[in-house]
């Protein structure tokens, strides 16, 4: 049996690496801190540690080192149009939907390179169309046996896949997406 890591992750970072970290990105301690999900009392401790810092920062740390503009590409976009959906794997950002229905517009932000893992999988550049169908598949289906049932359970008038994902967040048997909509 090899005593080699089997990964290149360090084992710790110093307070030092911290400083440069934050330097590569321009974050402020605050930034950097909401980033790391800490708060800026731990980021500033960590800048004025003598001790070797251990824990996930390190992981994160060596991730944004090799990847400088990782934490810019994991910004929240500011919002295009008026409807934004949430494209969501348990509790996992996996695309952000901009949408304007009346224009028939929509602007795709995809968070994870998984296709399958994506609202529109290869498509970056939806038609409305593709959104649409997108939505629907979200949904029961329209031809559903006894669908005005179904949508009176939901209190809903009659089928649009948005009030039913507005209602049901899109979740669907044996999966585990959802869809949160901001308006």
């Amino acid at each position: 049996m090899s005593n080699r890591p089997r990964y290149i992750t360090p084992k710790h970072i110093t307070s030092d690496e911290i400083k440069l970290i934050r330097e590569i990105t321009g974050m402020t301690q605050k930034e950097f801190a909401e980033f790391a999900g800490v708060s800026k009392r731990t980021v500033e401790r960590w800048e004025y540690s003598d001790e070797e810092i251990t824990g996930p920062i390190t992981v994160i740390a060596d991730l944004i080192i090799k990847n400088h503009d990782l934490p810019q590409r994991l910004e929240v976009p500011e919002k295009k149009y008026k409807m934004r959906l949430w494209y969501m794997y348990h509790d996992f950002v996996c695309t952000i939907l901009d949408v304007d229905e009346m224009e028939r517009k929509v602007e795709v932000h995809n968070f994870i390179t998984n296709p399958l893992f994506r609202a529109l999988g290869v498509n970056t550049e939806p038609t409305f169309e593709e959104y649409e169908e997108f939505l629907k598949s979200r949904c029961f289906p329209e031809t559903r046996d006894k669908l005005k049932l179904e949508l009176k359970k939901l209190d809903l008038p009659f089928y649009d896949p948005i009030m039913i994902i507005e209602k049901t967040q899109g979740r669907m048997a044996d999966d585990d997406f959802w869809i949160k909509i901001e308006r």
